[in-house]
């Protein structure tokens, strides 16, 4: 349960119920082998979001996979979080806002975003929804088809630049080797509910995967509705049987999206469902348009020389309405557009195997944003307070080697260079008045230099050592001095990750990751709140400290248990606010300080699933000063699913339960928020059922 430490609500009590679960589930693991079954056996993972494709075993970094089994079966694929939960250093808030959306963190990079996602790089089928200022929204991805996902955890600016917390790198359905046809309909509490229909199949020389769905969501609470209807598709032609093409096409529609924004803790005491008072007055939430077109072109050059190029474009349409009044209204066209080109050739070199690749990001965002000050019951917009065209260019070059020094150690080096430049015309301003129109450009060199050691054939150790940089948005350059333009004082913020680990499998059944990490950040980007909105600084330097810790256990061919802990010790080294606090040794707000992930799986093909997990989470700060303490909760989450064939055709029906034991706890903190309304409660036990046909 996750409450405001106040006195009507003691935190001593806060986790019982899941502990209790979390020991059932170790128990009935430890008595597990007794059962007698088919001999279960883990295969090596193969990871290449790391831009190199390599076995995940010999990469000398942090990395985290989700198959497809893990991200979909089962789930209601309302949010990313109900798969990356059991990937140790991420923590990701704000499921049930769909105006808001998922906020995820990467050892405590992007929890101070107020929404969406910030100092990660978001991949899908090889095409950015990370825009140039690093900016990241997850509404337009089809988590009901994801085939794999790879989280690189820590700064990765010498893979991909802008970003100081890592990589999420998802793959959706592909064409399939038989002709795959599905209809499926879920139902739930709160008004859930969600319609799809996916085809795909390969052919000789090309193929195609498609995906569609509607979906309709009342929500917990009020002023908490949402509407969305999404397509997917990839399209791929065998050019010659060394090159291809791929063509992936999104569409996003979502005319409805409500906020029913935070409230204190006094409300909460009182109804927990209800939004706040501005955000039901005002209809606060927001409507989306998106439609994403991207090409990707792979050519093997010959037996060790590979060519991968891609271009791709973005348009979004988007409108919000804040839940306050005042300049609250905003409006943006989006234009999202770049290219880039990768060059891999696999080769020894001076009798050492080697790997080498280098290639080029060129990336380019224009926004037409504006800003209308509204007032009156029902979110009329009035006066336009703000109207600008923000532009922002990227121009990256990097390259890695992977060079196996013996046959158990590799070195991995890495460089990249970005050049980025924003760029805001203010177009509101009149004969007189004054232009904040202006520019910020950066340039920043990143590097990566790491080793993997194989200590023996199923068992290496590795250590690396990475900087990053992180540039602020354009949301976050705003001037807190009023108007438009830039804050002048809002710089990059700067990080290096020093590392080590291990990785490997015990016996044929048990794989294990570990990592041990800190990173070292100045200029770190935090949130203050001058009223009613969020404005941004930078807060000097700070530590981050881990521990992060996965197990995979086949336990039978169809009996598994799955576990990840994360242990981050987070502090602000230097800071002193522009207030003139000084916030030296607290720790960073929106973190808690230990997570816990565990599952047990029962899967049998062609019969069914059940699945348990409970996850628990420790107490956050909500605020800088760490005045406002919010403590840890557990939950309790389960799905079942039936298999039957029905002639030639196969029904799989489910059923979830989501927070089982009903606890009570909050899907959203908000960080610093300046009117103690930092609290958005999450639903509590609810339920739902599907039904999949497969044709």
């Amino acid at each position: 349960m996750l409450y405001p430490s106040a006195p009507w609500r003691p935190t001593t009590d806060t986790t019982p119920s899941a502990r209790r679960l979390t020991g059932a589930l170790l128990l009935a693991a430890a008595f597990a082998p007794a059962v007698q079954a088919q001999e279960a056996e883990l295969e090596p993972i193969t990871v290449d979001s790391s831009r190199i494709e390599r076995d995940l075993q010999d990469t000398p970094a942090a990395v985290g996979v989700v198959d497809e089994q893990d991200a979909t079966q089962g789930r209601q694929g309302l949010q990313l979080d109900e798969s990356l939960v059991r990937v140790p250093g991420v923590f990701a808030q704000n499921r049930y806002n769909f105006a808001q959306n998922l906020r995820v963190s990467i050892r405590g990079f992007g929890a101070r975003s107020p929404f969406g996602i910030r100092g990660i790089k978001l991949l899908v089928d090889g095409i950015p929804e990370t825009v140039v200022d690093g900016q990241s929204q997850s509404d337009a991805i089809d988590l009901t088809t994801v085939e794999n996902i790879e989280v690189i955890r820590g700064p990765s600016s010498a893979l991909y630049g802008n970003a100081t917390g890592g990589v999420i790198d998802i793959d959706t359905l592909s064409p399939t080797d038989y002709p795959l046809r599905e209809a499926a309909a879920e139902y739930g509490s709160f008004g859930y509910n969600r319609i799809s229909a996916r085809a795909a199949e390969q052919h000789d020389g090309w193929g195609y995967a498609l995906s569609a769905w509607n979906l309709n969501y009342r929500g917990y609470r009020d002023q908490s509705e949402t509407e969305k209807r999404l397509f997917n598709g990839k399209f791929n032609v065998q050019l010659s049987d060394d090159a291809s093409i791929e063509t992936v096409v999104r569409v996003l529609d979502q005319p409805l999206g409500e906020d029913p924004a935070g409230i204190d803790r006094g409300q909460v005491q009182d109804d927990r469902r209800q939004a706040s008072a501005n955000a039901a007055r005002l209809d606060s939430g927001q409507e989306v348009d998106q439609q994403t077109l991207g090409v990707i072109y792979e050519h093997a050059l010959s037996d060790v020389d590979q060519f991968t190029g891609r271009v791709f474009y973005t348009r979004r349409d988007f409108e919000q309405q804040l839940p306050f009044p005042g300049p609250s209204l905003i409006a943006y066209t989006r234009d999202f557009y770049g290219t880039g080109l990768q060059y891999t050739r696999t080769a020894p070199i001076a009798g050492f195997a080697n790997r080498f690749t280098m290639g080029v990001d060129a990336e380019f965002q224009s926004d037409d944003r504006e800003r209308f000050l509204v007032t009156a019951p029902g979110g009329q917009p009035g006066t336009r307070t703000l109207r600008q065209q923000e532009e922002a260019d990227s121009i990256g070059i990097y390259a890695q080697n992977v060079l196996s020094l013996t046959d158990r150690l590799d070195l991995t080096t890495g460089i990249r260079y970005d050049d980025l430049e924003f760029t805001i015309d203010d177009r509101s301003a009149g004969p007189g008045d004054f232009d904040d129109s202006g520019e910020r450009s950066f340039s920043e060199f990143s590097g990566t230099i790491g080793a993997t050691y194989a200590v023996t054939e199923r068992h290496s150790v590795y250590t690396t050592v990475g900087t990053a940089f992180e540039s602020p948005t354009f949301t976050e350059f705003a001037n807190p001095a009023g108007g438009g333009g830039f804050n002048p004082d809002l710089q990059p913020q700067e990080a290096i990750n020093y590392e080590v680990g291990a990785k490997g499998f015990i016996g044929t059944r048990i794989r294990y990751d570990l990592a041990l990490f800190q990173v070292d950040v100045e200029d770190e980007l935090v949130v203050f709140d001058m009223g009613e909105r969020d404005f941004y600084e930078n807060s000097g330097e700070s530590e981050r400290r881990g521990v992060e810790a996965s197990l995979a256990w086949d336990i039978t061919s169809d009996l598994s248990l799955s576990a990840a802990y994360t242990y981050s010790d987070f502090a602000f080294e230097e800071f002193t606010d522009v207030n003139g606090n000084d916030f030296a040794g607290e720790r960073i707000p929106g973190i808690p300080e230990s997570v816990f992930f565990g599952e047990l799986a029962w899967r049998k093909p062609g019969t069914g699933f059940a699945i348990l997990d409970v996850q628990i989470y420790d107490e956050l700060y909500a605020d800088n000063a760490n005045q406002v303490k919010v403590a840890g909760y557990g939950v309790v989450n389960g799905r079942i699913g039936v298999e039957q064939r029905l002639w030639q055709n196969l029904l799989t029906v489910h059923v979830g339960i989501n927070n089982i034991l009903d606890d009570e706890f909050f899907s959203n903190v908000r960080i610093n928020d300046f009117n103690g309304r930092f609290f958005e409660p999450a639903p509590d036990r609810n339920f739902y059922l599907g039904a999949t046909l497969s044709l």
